[in-house]
């Protein structure tokens, strides 16, 4: 029989259960490649534990060639163009057709969008950033730090208000934290929308750490000759130390490619099956504009609808139930305690969000959140 061939580009959350499913569901019946620029895998959380020196790099990347899984075909290589109507993908490896394409390349980060932050800030979203903050930190003594957002949508809304209780507390334990000042410069109104009571719980820690938390603004430049941020609403904060999550945009060979208008435009999508205007083409996790947060426990409940939608292609068999735009992020409140926000975008009239309060169940479950994943993509024999 002929198999269906299925090309996924990017093995992120999306890119990597989505093939798991496939392969465990559809052995003898798909051919699939996974490409990725990458050689390894790093989780998003994973970055905060190498920024602040509580893991190296070395043990929190997850090598590309432990996968072995039948049916897969994982290639290492950068993609130089995607024609979506052909389903055609052209790498430095080679040229790869398909049947079925899955677009999982996520979200670039645009540092130039934000004059200064390249000369005078650090972002810290990306691996190489935030190895560079964790050189930076242990000199750094006294002084108003800023962790500012400096782009509408992001990944990990949760990750910057992290960010600030994690620096309260590796400066607590430097001995420099009354030396230091903490503000947060979010685009929101309160840390986590969807869940009033996951805010007032972040606000509570904020307030009894000394946290400035600036609402409502985005940094749109640092000006490193007076050492200030410029906010949207023209306010300016100064700074010894600027931490930025940098713009986000789409990754520029899928604008080339006609599946997003322009940088800032995510890839439209059926809201409920993940596909594009393109038939057999879909587009999972941050880069589409699906309407969910831009992280990496939305991107694998995408690619569970999406893989059960190949699957009864394949097989013939009914089209699965939409996808719900539900998820669970945990998130660090310092001070060891972990905390956990279940959030539903679609299911009613506006998203909503149930709050969990930090417990040391929640520590381990986090764990267990990343054991289980890595076991799975990567094999029982994952480090």
């Amino acid at each position: 029989m002929t198999k269906t061939r299925v090309v996924v580009l990017g093995a992120g959350f999306g890119g990597l259960e989505l093939t798991t499913i496939l392969s465990e569901t559809l052995t003898h019946e798909v051919d699939i490649v996974l490409v990725d620029k990458s050689d390894a895998f790093v989780f998003g959380f994973s970055k905060l534990e190498v920024m602040f020196g509580r893991q190296p790099l070395t043990a929190v990347r997850h090598h590309y060639r432990q996968i072995v899984k039948p049916g897969v075909r994982v290639v290492q290589a950068a993609i130089q163009s995607i024609d979506p109507t052909a389903k055609r993908v052209t790498t430095d490896a080679g040229v790869f057709d398909a049947d079925i394409l899955v677009v999982a390349l996520g979200a670039d980060y645009d540092t130039r969008a934000t004059p200064g932050l390249d000369e005078d800030g650090y972002e810290f979203y990306s691996v190489p950033g935030a190895e560079r903050v964790r050189e930076v930190l242990p000199a750094f003594e006294h002084g108003p730090v800023v962790i500012g957002v400096c782009g509408k949508s992001f990944k990990c809304p949760p990750a910057p208000s992290e960010t600030a209780l994690l620096l309260h507390d590796y400066l607590t334990e430097r001995g420099r934290r009354d030396a230091v000042e903490i503000s947060l410069v979010m685009p929101f109104g309160t840390p986590i929308p969807p869940s009033p009571d996951t805010s007032r719980a972040v606000l509570a820690a904020f307030a009894e750490r000394g946290i400035a938390f600036v609402k409502d603004a985005l940094v749109k430049a640092l000006d490193p000759a007076r050492k200030v941020a410029v906010l949207s609403d023209g306010r300016e904060l100064p700074y010894a130390l600027f931490l930025g999550i940098p713009v986000h945009r789409v990754p520029q060979v899928v604008v080339d490619s006609g599946l997003a208008a322009h940088p800032h435009d995510w890839v439209a999508v059926n809201r409920q099956t993940l596909e594009t205007s393109i038939a057999g083409v879909y587009a999972v996790g941050d880069v589409n504009g699906v309407g969910t947060p831009k992280a990496g426990v939305f991107a694998e409940g995408a690619a569970r609808v999406v893989a059960a939608a190949i699957i009864a292609r394949v097989q013939g068999t009914a089209p699965p139930e939409g996808y719900k735009g539900q998820g669970a992020c945990y998130l660090e409140f310092g001070h060891g305690q972990v905390g956990r926000v279940d959030v539903d975008f679609f299911s009613g009239p506006k998203p909503t969000g149930t709050f969990q309060s930090p417990s040391e169940a929640l520590v381990a479950e986090k764990t267990q959140f990343g054991t289980s994943r890595r076991q799975r993509w990567f094999g029982s024999g994952a480090s």
